[in-house]
């Protein structure tokens, strides 16, 4: 069991990522605009084909940006397709990960980490990059899927690591079926 939560979703189902069911469950624009404005920088960690990248690009203005990161090239080709030839092109850089590596020096002002953590095999090097990543007054967002993924002691401890790699957890915003927190 513990195998198939650490396999992320495969290319070939990217579609399902970025429909039109999600959007209504799931509203990137209702769920990120309490914590982006004009001019931040935002890291979006297993942005997959751009879901909410997308949306933090629009949130983030001309004059901020967004780290799209992905461990498939097939994820970021498809997010590379979409913003082609649009003004989102300059705004969005897509950064190939590897499984134990977000090549990011950048420091960013906002974090996104949606429905992926429970697949990252090293939790504690994970928090540890996202840490020296992260402004001294940024923030995380979590959000893991409740339902045949996550439990909620999973949750809690998946947030003990965050918290051991100097996170403060905090309440996230209310997301049916999902588990969420704030790391400060």
């Amino acid at each position: 069991m513990a195998e198939d939560k650490n396999r992320v979703c495969p290319v070939e189902l990217a579609g399902g990522l970025d429909s039109i069911v999600r959007r209504w469950l799931q509203n990137p624009k209702k769920i990120l605009e309490p914590f982006l404005r004009e001019g931040m920088t935002a890291l979006d960690v297993g942005c997959g084909p751009g879901f909410f990248s997308i949306e933090m690009a629009k949130l983030v203005g001309k004059n901020g940006g967004v780290i799209s990161a992905d461990l498939q090239e097939g994820m970021l080709q498809k997010l590379r397709d979409k913003i082609s030839g649009t003004i989102l092109e300059d705004r969005i850089r897509l950064v190939k990960c590897d499984t134990d590596r977000i090549p990011v020096a950048d420091k960013v002002d906002f974090i996104l980490t949606f429905y992926m953590v429970h697949e990252v095999p090293d939790k504690e090097r994970f928090f540890e990059q996202l840490r020296k990543i992260l402004n001294e007054n940024g923030k995380l967002l979590i959000v893991e899927p409740k339902l045949f993924h996550v439990s909620k002691s999973e949750f809690s401890e998946t947030l003990g690591v965050a918290e051991r790699k100097g996170f403060t957890a905090g309440a996230g915003p209310k997301l049916g079926l999902s588990w969420s927190a704030v790391l400060t």
